[in-house]
């Protein structure tokens, strides 16, 4: 197995005898020695570039992943060698935990494991699925052509969990901060006004007497507030993590919420399709394609629903027969189903399946983000605007008295 390359920065002298330094990758010192005499540079320090005290490195996310899969089905379509291809993905980021699993997947590739057997030793980042996938494309010799349909499926996947986080992502940074600016109006500005009131000698309206009790509750709890707020969040998360029941009936409820239940729902709907017609159209067989499809799927209500039709197609049902029994999958999908069937062309139709949901979520999520911008401010209006009038309240009063 080849050696683990490492970054080193040197110093030297070029041809022309000036003084130049730099940063150049190598398994060890020596051997970057020989990489800079190549290039006509003599070395005079060459050591190993050390890792900064508190920087966090970066972690591999699935839009790396789909990135990595683009580039590998591009090269691999120009005819660049599997293991010069890794080389080149490894070479072009500056992503230094990629390029470290780029690497490891090289090393060995290189030592004749292949390519399917290589992913599956990093299961956090390539999934059955795409293993499933690439060693169909290894077994077939049609590997071009299964990169590059999943460097499809990962990117249209990303686009949409995207769309999803924005209309999710808006309305809670917005609703966060109103929170935020209101606790420090209760905690550092109403105080400021409850002194003020202190010399009025007159009775305080009840909304302004309201807005100081909640002032007093501010200042003495915020700290157990924020710590019971803090705990809160991390059971949930846990919670979510550890318990199965949970999370499913977590998943259940996030179909369930005005508005962007139905957005959450087509997304799933569109990878369903997305997923099946990309497993189906690599050949596999459609009971297998339906597991994959279930694993994939995102949502338990799905996940279980999938589960539900692949026993029944195992029995013999049809595919849209078994769809139409769950009862949650739209009517289109049923269609598009019995049609690709029926003609023989269930990922074609599947194919297009998705791209009308990923479509409609794109839709509705602009109109979500528009219509929720009113609500968002009135809801700003209400808690800022409402501290406002509390505490200006006596002081009209007391202009009308005088």
């Amino acid at each position: 197995m080849a050696a683990q390359e490492a970054l080193y920065v040197y110093k030297g002298t070029n041809r022309q005898g000036r003084p130049v330094q730099g940063e150049i990758r190598g398994a060890n010192a020596n051997v970057v020695r020989a990489q800079l005499r190549r290039q006509g540079i003599a070395a005079t320090a060459v050591r190993k570039k050390p890792k900064p005290l508190f920087k966090r490195e970066r972690a591999v996310k699935p839009a790396d992943i789909a990135q990595f899969t683009r580039q590998m089905a591009t090269m691999v379509k120009a005819g660049v060698p599997l293991v010069q291809a890794f080389d080149i993905v490894a070479d072009g980021t500056r992503h230094e935990k990629l390029r470290e699993l780029v690497l490891a997947i090289r090393d060995d590739v290189s030592a004749g494991t292949g390519f399917a057997q290589a992913l599956r030793k990093h299961p956090r980042h390539f999934d059955p699925l795409y293993c499933a996938l690439i060693e169909a494309g290894e077994a077939s010799g049609t590997l071009e052509a299964m990169l590059d349909r999943l460097a499809t499926y990962k990117e249209k996947n990303e686009a949409l969990k995207a769309k999803i986080k924005k209309a999710l992502t808006y309305p809670a940074a917005v609703i966060v901060v109103a929170i935020v600016v209101t606790a420090i109006l209760l905690v550092k500005v109403v105080p400021v006004f409850a002194e003020v009131f202190r010399g009025f000698g007159a009775d305080l309206p009840a909304f302004t007497l309201f807005v100081l009790h909640l002032s007093d509750i501010a200042r003495q709890y915020w700290l157990g507030v924020f710590l019971a707020l803090a705990a809160a969040a991390l059971a949930f998360r846990e919670a979510r993590l550890r318990s199965p029941r949970f999370a499913d009936a977590v998943d259940k409820a996030l179909l369930k919420i005005p508005a962007i239940g139905n957005v959450i729902y087509e997304a799933a709907v569109a990878r369903f399709a997305r997923t099946l017609a990309t497993t189906f159209a690599a050949g596999v067989p459609l009971v297998d394609a339906l597991e994959s499809v279930a694993a994939s799927s995102g949502n338990a209500v799905f996940r279980d629903a999938v589960r539900r039709v692949r026993e029944d197609v195992s029995a013999g049902v049809q595919l849209h027969t078994a769809l139409r029994t769950t009862g949650i999958f739209p009517v289109l999908l049923l269609q598009l189903t019995a049609i690709g069937e029926e003609s023989g062309a269930l990922d074609e139709m599947m194919e297009k399946a998705a791209e009308h949901f990923e479509a409609s979520v794109d839709h509705q999520v602009d109109n979500l983000t528009a219509l929720l911008e009113p609500f968002i401010m009135s809801i700003l209006a209400v808690l800022v605007g409402g501290l406002v009038i509390a505490m200006y309240l006596p002081i009209f009063n007391l202009g009308q008295v005088i």
